[in-house]
């Protein structure tokens, strides 16, 4: 049980590292883009979405899916429960960090 929590907690944090990346990038191109209206940003930012969603279905279901497909359904489950658990609380997490300190409420 203790390397299936491991297992969790790594993907959550290389989920919560990759977002962090893709919004650190998408925040430091505000200074690069054009002022003007052209079709390839909403092209660029579709294919980001895209290779996003693909990349983060694989941290949080690729090894849930392969150990359901090598007959472990009850580690997959527990792996994906757990995952999605630790993604929950670090985006709680980051909620109290906004309300806190930026005094949103």
């Amino acid at each position: 049980m203790a390397k299936i929590i491991k297992r969790a907690f790594i993907d959550a944090i290389g989920t919560t590292a990759y977002i962090i990346l893709v919004v650190s990038f998408i925040f430091s191109l505000q200074v690069l883009a054009p002022k003007e209206d052209i079709v390839i940003i909403p092209i660029a930012m579709l294919l980001l979405f895209v290779t996003s969603a693909a990349i983060t279905g694989f941290l949080v279901f690729g090894k849930p899916v392969m150990l359901y497909i090598d007959g472990k359904k009850k580690e997959a489950v527990s792996l994906l429960g757990y995952t999605l658990g630790i993604l929950f609380l670090i985006t709680i997490i980051f909620f109290i960090f906004l309300i806190v300190f930026f005094n949103l409420f």
